[in-house]
């Protein structure tokens, strides 16, 4: 009759537990209880109303570009008035060698809200990028004075 060794017999243990241990792992959840929904919606929410920087802090200054490649929405954190129709966002996105920013605003007779898109510039589609965050600041112009409305953020 053929004999394993001690430390076979232990390896073989601990093969069997491993694969034991996986296979539980994988089990079924179905125990009758109620199971937590970690699914997501994309439902949309109401605008983000981001706070006035009166102290005028601002971040590397970009320019509006609308040629960006794969833009998507962001949120900006702060803004500054700039002037009576305009005002600056400010926001965290990558190196402004390789992507670019671009904005549009929708105002009302009580709101301003800042559509602000982020993407890859034209001419950086295909470049090796840097992964960095930068604090940014865009300028966007305003069809009417600001006044008193307030300013929201669509992201």
């Amino acid at each position: 009759m053929y004999r394993m060794s001690s430390a076979r017999t232990v390896a073989a243990a601990a093969a069997i537990m491993l694969v034991g241990l996986a296979v539980a792992g994988c089990g079924s959840s179905e125990d009758g209880a109620a199971q937590e929904n970690t699914t997501t919606s994309a439902t949309k929410t109401a605008p983000a109303t981001p706070v006035e920087d009166t102290g005028g802090n601002s971040g590397q200054l970009f320019v509006a570009d609308p040629t960006i490649v794969g833009a998507h929405p962001i949120p900006f954190t702060s803004w500054t008035r700039v002037a009576d129709d305009r005002i600056a966002v400010n926001f965290q996105t990558g190196s402004p060698e390789c992507y670019g920013v671009d904005a549009t605003a929708t105002e009302t007779d009580t709101t301003v809200t800042i559509e602000l898109r982020s993407g890859t510039r034209a001419d950086a589609v295909g470049r090796m990028c840097t992964m960095i965050a930068v604090f940014g600041t865009l300028e966007v112009p305003l069809k009417a004075p600001l006044g008193d409305r307030q300013v929201l953020s669509a992201a």
